[in-house]
């Protein structure tokens, strides 16, 4: 059978992240959503999103399909009911479609003329952008089970002190040395070749992708993934990197997601919880206003390729989109367009080709090129977010 995610109604409230991806590519836990639907299904899984996006993330469409909302996770129960759809045959949670099986991917006119089942089991959806971090202990711990069930972990050196060695997995090349890893609370799990340096305090739950590294005096806590190629330092709790990103020096990021290709200067900081412990309101794209997350903690949300200067500060419960750079001293505002430049005291338009410039040699440094069919979803990013730059 062939496997297509799709996007689905909540593609607009995972923004800024998905400017850049498809809802399948956003990571949390240990893997991305295609990742992971990819290892229950065994089989290879393809991607169905906005067209400026499928030049990079290509769908595969068979005579026969299931396709399925790349925002919900797999369970048992869930592939259960999906293996059992026929032709025609949609599977349903109220009003959302959670998957069906036709000749192709469907519009929402399309599928009121299936048969609808209803999905009676728990389901994990990833709804909106603070999802990805209040959500991740539960999916770390899912995906750290699912990755090592029956399958041994590589030595865990001696010159470091861990409490509850059972619950932590090193994968080959995964190297830690005179550190203390505390997996009381959850699973501290590291990708191949992932590194924590001396004198890192590490408080589960944890992810450290492939090729990920925490530096020197690192401390990260619950529950925090660094996403591949990605190199943190300083305090980090509850937030999730995508990859390709840095975090390299000593600051604080907390109930935080950050895109790829983003870079946070030496001593930045985000505040995670309001003065006077109100309930956090968020930037969402989908509504262009502030509303209300539910959270008392919440961090900074950061699109691709946005960066920080040296001491930049974030209050509680900022956006920044695509390709901003942060830079003068002071708070800036709580949302900051795609592609804009400067800080507290304003902004102006931060035009595509400079910052093509910019990605090109940051990406070079991780041996990825920047190429045209990067530059194209950019570009067309620059322009479909003109509308919040008013400068």
């Amino acid at each position: 059978m062939n496997y297509i995610l799709f996007d689905g109604p909540r593609r607009d409230h995972l923004l800024p992240f998905t400017f850049t991806r498809p809802v399948s590519e956003i990571r949390v836990g240990i893997m991305t959503m295609r990742e992971r639907w990819s290892a229950y299904l065994k089989v290879d899984v393809s991607s169905h999103t906005e067209d400026y996006l499928r030049a990079k993330f290509p769908e595969r469409i068979e005579a026969e399909n299931i396709c399925i909302d790349a925002s919900i996770l797999p369970s048992d129960e869930l592939l259960k009911e999906i293996s059992a759809l026929k032709i025609n045959q949609a599977l349903v949670r109220d009003s959302l479609v959670i998957a069906y099986y036709s000749d192709g991917v469907k519009n929402n006119d399309e599928l009121t003329l299936f048969d609808r089942i209803e999905f009676k089991s728990p389901l994990e959806q990833i709804n909106n952008t603070w999802d990805i971090f209040e959500k991740n202990a539960k999916i770390l711990q899912l995906d750290f089970d699912f990755l090592t069930k029956g399958r041994k972990s590589c030595p865990i050196s001696k010159t470091n002190q861990v409490i509850h060695p059972e619950r932590v997995f090193l994968e080959e090349g995964a190297k830690v040395e005179y550190s203390i890893l505390n997996a009381t609370d959850g699973p501290i799990y590291l990708g191949k070749n992932a590194e924590i340096w001396e004198g890192s305090l590490i408080r589960g739950g944890l992810a450290l992708c492939d090729h990920a590294i925490i530096k020197m005096g690192g401390k990260l806590y619950g529950a925090t993934t660094i996403g591949p190629y990605s190199k943190v330092c300083g305090e980090v709790s509850n937030s999730v990197i995508f990859g390709y990103s840095s975090k390299g020096h000593e600051g604080y990021l907390g109930n935080a997601v950050l895109g790829e290709w983003c870079n946070i200067g030496a001593d930045s900081n985000n505040s995670n919880l309001k003065n006077n412990y109100a309930k956090v309101r968020l930037w969402n794209y989908a509504t262009e206003s502030f509303e209300q997350t539910g959270l008392q903690f919440c961090g900074l949300m950061m699109g691709d390729h946005s960066k920080t200067a040296i001491n930049t500060m974030f209050n509680t419960g900022t956006v920044i989109g695509v390709n901003s750079n942060i830079y003068v001293p002071g708070f800036p505002r709580n949302f900051v367009p795609s592609f804009s430049w400067g800080g507290a005291s304003g902004f102006s338009a931060y035009q595509p080709e400079k910052a093509f410039d910019v990605a090109k040699v940051m990406m070079a440094r991780r041996g990825v090129e920047f190429n045209e069919i990067e530059a194209d979803i950019l570009r067309h990013v620059f322009q479909i977010t003109k509308k919040w730059r008013k400068y």
